[in-house]
């Protein structure tokens, strides 16, 4: 990550950063004065933080970004990428892979592939407020999303929670979102977080400190298929606004304006049980295809997808392969999809395998890319690994969920203009 100026610009820049540190570092000594030091803070650096909102797209910091399913979302929902953050180095090429794929510009400030750590202090950590001081200059919204890596919060995972190097990673973020002030924040995790007693404690420190730096937030556990993916997948998203530039309540924030299944809707259909194994099977009536696997993966036309021929070749076991029902989801691993009803959560990792409705063999990622609702154009680099496909892919937020978020969020910022 580089920025281009010359020596005494970069010492006027160091020295505004410098301040700008000095008086985060006092609110968060004294809390008690937030709103006082807030607007102290605003008059050290008024020229550059004070925001007016105006018709130009906000600008999207993302981090933890993986293959940027995210950020495509909020992308198609009228924001801009500015800046990219994944420390995985495989995962970043098949991010850059996808939007060339996809015809996208990269992101205006690029890609950063360090420690999300080495941003909270140096000199990463003064060229990202930089970026963020250019984007309020040309009066933009800044806003930073992320979804920290979240083994050590779930219930089928490592469940170290705080303590686990993955579970760091989620005070990290939300130290980097005090200490550089964006205008809003997405922060995603696994629904662990939220519903385990130990962690939901871990969840509601971050909380306070959210709002001791001048934060209000919302919160909730959406399904992804609410958004219309086929795929019954739980997170918990917690949306937040600092009331120094938006002044809207963001606890009237409509999380489902662009939902498609509100209230468990989904789930009320009388989907298909499980059957034997079958290479035709009619349609039922009455049901949403569109949230069929079977629709998805003719929508991607995922025989003849670039990334159709990326699948695990299995050694042993394909005899079991043969045997488990269409639809029989009901152990940790070795789960077949049935091809007239949703997917469970795509996590392909921990020994979990997805198995094709009919065919004896494990998903291909163009089928698991389809299950996680991306565009049929997207695709990963056959250079990467199949670990590092599965793993990328199942870590990722759907892209339909991604989109429908974002464009609430869109209409929430386009109100507050109002």
């Amino acid at each position: 990550m580089q920025v281009s100026c010359s020596t005494s610009s970069r010492k006027e820049l160091w020295s505004s950063y410098d301040k700008y540190e000095a008086v985060t570092k006092k609110l968060m000594k004294n809390h008690t004065h937030s709103q006082h030091i807030i607007v102290q803070a605003k008059k050290v650096l008024k020229p550059s933080i004070d925001v007016q909102l105006v018709d130009k797209k906000p600008m999207i910091f993302s981090f933890f970004s993986g293959a940027g399913f995210l950020d495509l979302g909020f992308e198609d929902a009228g924001f801009e990428i500015a800046f990219v953050n994944e420390i995985h180095k495989p995962f970043l090429c098949g991010y850059e892979h996808s939007r060339k794929k996809l015809g996208l510009p990269a992101p205006i400030h690029g890609y950063y592939g360090g420690d999300v750590n080495d941003l909270l202090n140096g000199e990463q950590a003064k060229l990202l407020y930089q970026y963020v001081v250019n984007a309020r200059d040309d009066r933009r919204l800044v806003g930073f999303i992320g979804g920290p890596p979240c083994p050590d919060f779930s219930m089928g995972g490592k469940n170290r929670g705080k303590e686990g190097d993955n579970g760091k990673l989620s005070k990290t973020f939300i130290d980097l979102i005090c200490k550089q002030r964006p205008d809003f924040f997405i922060f995603e995790n696994v629904k662990g977080l939220y519903r385990t007693s130990r962690h939901r404690e871990f969840f509601e420190i971050l909380k306070l400190k959210l709002k001791k730096a001048g934060y209000r937030c919302s919160e909730r556990l959406i399904n992804a298929i609410e958004y219309g993916a086929p795929q019954d997948r739980e997170r918990i998203i917690l949306f937040g606004v600092h009331a120094s530039s938006i002044r809207s309540d963001p606890t009237t924030f409509n999380w489902l304006s662009h939902a498609k299944y509100c209230d468990r809707k989904a789930f009320e259909f009388n989907w298909p049980s499980v059957s034997p194994v079958a290479f035709k099977r009619r349609q039922p009536k009455a049901i949403p295809i569109k949230l069929t696997v079977k629709h998805w993966f003719d929508a991607n036309d995922v025989d003849n997808h670039p990334n159709a021929k990326h699948q695990f070749k299995p050694r042993a076991g394909l005899a079991r392969f043969n045997t488990v029902y269409e639809g029989d989801d009901s152990k940790k691993s070795y789960k077949r999809l049935h091809r007239w009803r949703y997917s469970p959560t795509a996590a392909y990792g921990n020994n979990e395998v997805h198995i094709h409705p009919w065919l004896p063999r494990r998903i291909s990622v163009a089928e698991a890319l389809a299950i996680q609702s991306l565009p049929k154009e997207f695709e990963l680099p056959g250079s990467m690994t199949l670990s590092n496909m599965f793993k990328t892919v199942g870590n990722g937020v759907p892209y339909l969920a991604a989109l429908g978020i974002a464009k609430a969020i869109k209409e929430f910022l386009q109100r507050e203009e109002k």
